[in-house]
Parts: structure tokens; C-alpha cells; sequence
């Protein structure tokens, strides 16, 4: 490990993407901790603590906290990727973004644009939504959360919190370009793994004070363990459909003949199913913060945590989410067509329509595993909180998230290390070859 560690900063175009991607961490964790102005940061925060089990509480997950300090960061990335799944829901039902999206490079230039354009209407309707909301919300105490209410401090929330987002924006695309890993999925990553340090430190009050014995601790890291082994091989794991490409002859050259394969994930919508499955079903408790009338709260009771019939809605949901994701970004017709043109066939199947059958029909069995497992793994922070105590949330949307990016960094990683070594060995090669021919 050490000596991967050292090859890592042995290669200066590694290194240098590495120092500018944690110079943009630094710039990002100053801004979750730079307050917004206007508010009472410490009504705030005990007003959040009522807060748990809604929206607002997995909202202030995604974004390392900074929501419930009400920070410059307080939207966090979530605008920009809201604007990006809205924009590719749109592109399988509006024709000319659809067109625009099969146009390459420059069609995925111009969808971007479009999405940072989104992403700034959004921050800037969820910036006013969330100034009004801090008007009317009170601490446990009964102090205001806003001491100077009114369309002064809404018009200051909107401009400090839209600028904000576009900052973060900014940091990622930065990151992504010339730095190390995805910068979107890393400031999310980010987020999540920053409260690490107190979840480790809960659990060592939890383990001294004897709250929690020994064995239940030592038995949670060996789960702990398994259970990212687990994530990690569903993450990772894939079906491969043989293609064989026909042999063609153009002028004195032939082309094809090559076998291949399409890879299809297990868990072809990421963590998508887990994001829209949760705020579908916090939905209703955040609704009884406005509208408190008995059926309401009946309702939101019925789908609070831990209870049997949110964990089989939840659950249910996701699977369906799963499915509903899985067939808007991946059409088997296109690939199917695709293949036809170039001359691709699956052996032992028609090319065109069966061969678009039978893609959907694979994809179709090996995606309700995957669909499966998301739904335990989401349901599992519930279960262990209730039935052991544990003092942080582990599971569900937060391992999923960090799994992923970490793996998909490790692999960038490993791609300019292997570049670099290979170009090493061509340069030994072409010595040898001199060498030789010399002799």
C-alpha cells in the first residue's frame, strides 16, 4: 500500500491533479461554515433538531450540514443535479433534445449550458422558498430564526445562496477538469464522509460508558465490513452479452470480424432509486410542518422510520424507481439498431427487433437483484439504529454514494498510473528493438 501511495506522487501530472483537487476541498469547507447573512445561526440549529425524519433533514445530509447552519452552501450541489435529471427526463420526451443528445460533443456541450441555466432558475425559486420558510419557523424557545424578516432578506438569501451554488458548480466542473475523479459526485462524497470523525466519536462514548458492549461493536465492524464487500460487488458487477461483428471487405481492406461484449450493471440507475424513493416518502412528514390537520399526521405517522409500512413502501418504491431509471437511460432499440448498422449480432439471436427483445429481457431479470439489494441496503441505517443503537447512519444513500465515487476515483487514479508505466515500457521496447537491429 505504501508503495502504491508513493507511485501515486511519483507521477507529477497525478500529483498536480491531486493538490488542486484538495485545494478545492479546502475552498468548499470554508464556504459551509461561512454563514448566510441575516440569520440566527443558533435558533437555527435547535429549530433543525425537530427537523429529523423530513426533507429538510435528508436535504441537510446531502450537503455536509450546511443547511441546517444556513451557510452560503446551504442549497449544496443538489440544484445542479436536480437540473441534470429533469434535463434527461426531458430528453426522452422532447424530440429536439433527444436529437440534440445523438449530435456528440457539441450536442452534450449545449445540454450542459442548458443545465447550468437550470441549475441557477432552481437555486434561485429553492433560495426565496427557503427565506420564507426561515421567516416562519421559530426554535424550540420561541426565538425567530429571522430577526429582520421581509423582502430585504429575501432578495440577500437568493442572490448569497444562488451565487453559492454556482460556486459549487464551478468547484466541480474545476475538479472534474482538471483534477482528480468526478467533482460533482466528490463535493457529495465529501459531504457525507465529513461526518465521519463524529460517528466514530459517538461510538467511543457509546463503548466506554458501556452503553455498547464489546461484542455488539466488534460484530457491527465485521457487518460493517461485509456489507461494503457487498456494495462494492453489486456496484461492480455486470452481465456480458457476446457480440460478434461480420467480416466486411471495402477496397483492398476488411473490416470487422472482431467478437466483443455488452456490459449490463446489476445497478444500472445508481443511486437514483434511493434519492427519489426517500424524498417521495418524507414527502408527507414534511407536509404536516405546513399543513398540520389530523389525517395528515396520521399519515406522516404511518410513514415515519422504523415503522412496517414505510419500510415496505420504501422498499417497494425503490424497486420501482429502479426499474422506471434503468429504462429511461438505457433504450436496448437504439443499441440494437446501432449494432445492425455496423454489423454487430448477438449469436443465436436476429438482428433488430429480437435483438432488442432480448437485451430488454436480460436487463430486465438481472436488474431486479440489483433493484432488491438497494431496497435492503436503504432499509438497514433504520434497523440498525433501532435494534443496536448505533449512534450514526450508516447505509443506504450515504454508502452507496461513497462507494461509488470512491471506486470511480481509485479507477481514474489507476488510468494515469498505468498510462505512465506504459509508455515507460514502449520507450524500453523501442531500445531493445534499436539495439538489435544495430547489432
Amino acid at each position: 500500500m505504501l508503495e502504491k501511495l508513493r507511485n501515486i506522487f511519483a507521477v507529477p501530472e497525478l500529483k498536480r491533479r491531486i493538490i488542486f483537487t484538495l485545494a478545492l476541498f479546502a475552498v468548499y469547507r470554508l464556504g459551509e461554515h461561512t454563514p448566510s447573512p441575516g440569520v440566527n445561526a443558533k435558533a437555527l440549529a435547535q429549530a433543525f433538531e425537530s427537523q429529523r425524519g423530513t426533507l429538510f433533514g435528508l436535504y441537510d445530509f446531502f450537503v455536509g450540514g450546511a443547511f441546517s447552519r444556513a451557510t452560503i452552501f446551504a442549497l449544496g450541489i443538489m440544484p445542479y443535479i436536480s437540473a441534470s435529471i429533469i434535463l434527461q427526463l426531458l430528453t426522452v420526451v422532447i424530440p429536439a433534445l433527444e436529437r440534440l443528445a445523438k449530435e456528440g460533443e457539441a450536442g452534450r456541450k449545449k445540454i450542459t449550458q442548458y443545465t447550468r441555466y437550470g441549475t441557477i432558475v432552481l437555486s434561485g425559486v429553492q433560495a426565496l422558498g427557503i427565506a420564507i420558510g426561515l421567516e416562519s419557523m421559530r426554535s424550540p424557545g420561541g426565538a425567530s430564526i429571522v430577526p429582520n424578516p421581509g423582502w430585504g432578506f429575501r432578495l440577500l438569501t437568493m442572490v448569497t445562496l444562488t451565487a453559492g451554488t454556482a460556486l459549487i458548480m464551478w468547484i466541480g466542473e474545476q475538479i472534474s477538469e482538471k483534477g482528480i475523479g468526478n467533482g460533482i459526485s466528490l463535493i457529495i462524497f465529501a459531504g457525507i464522509v465529513v461526518r465521519l470523525p463524529s460517528a466514530v466519536t459517538a461510538s467511543y462514548t457509546l463503548l466506554t460508558t458501556g452503553e455498547m458492549k464489546l461484542f455488539v461493536f466488534l460484530s457491527l465492524i465485521a457487518l460493517m465490513v461485509a456489507v461494503t464487500a457487498a456494495v462494492v460487488l453489486m456496484q461492480e458487477g455486470q452481465r456480458k452479452i457476446p457480440v460478434q461483428y461480420a467480416r466486411r471487405v471495402v477496397g483492398r481492406r476488411v473490416y470487422g470480424g472482431q467478437s466483443t461484449h455488452i456490459p449490463l450493471r446489476i445497478n444500472t440507475a445508481g443511486v437514483i432509486p434511493v434519492i427519489f424513493a426517500s424524498s417521495l416518502i418524507l414527502f408527507p412528514a414534511t407536509l404536516t410542518r405546513f399543513v398540520p390537520h389530523p389525517w395528515m399526521q396520521a399519515i406522516a405517522d404511518a410513514l415515519s422510520p422504523g415503522r412496517f409500512s414505510y419500510t415496505m413502501l420504501y422498499m417497494g418504491l425503490i424497486v420501482f424507481f429502479a426499474y422506471f431509471y434503468t429504462a429511461i437511460v438505457f433504450n436496448p432499440i437504439d443499441l440494437a439498431d446501432n449494432m445492425k448498422k455496423y454489423g454487430g449480432f448477438i449469436p443465436g439471436v436476429r438482428p433488430g427487433k429480437k435483438t432488442a427483445e432480448y437485451i430488454d429481457h436480460v436487463l430486465t431479470r438481472i436488474t431486479l437483484p440489483g433493484a432488491l439489494f438497494l431496497a435492503l441496503i436503504s432499509v438497514l441505517p433504520d434497523f440498525l439504529i433501532r435494534w443496536f443503537n448505533v449512534p450514526f447512519y450508516f447505509g443506504g444513500t450515504s454508502l452507496l454514494i461513497v462507494v461509488g465515487v470512491a471506486l470511480d476515483t481509485v479507477r481514474q487514479m489507476e488510468s494515469h498510473l498505468l498510462m505512465r508505466n506504459y509508455e515507460g515500457f514502449l520507450k524500453r521496447s523501442r531500445s531493445r528493438s534499436g539495439a538489435f537491429s544495430r547489432g
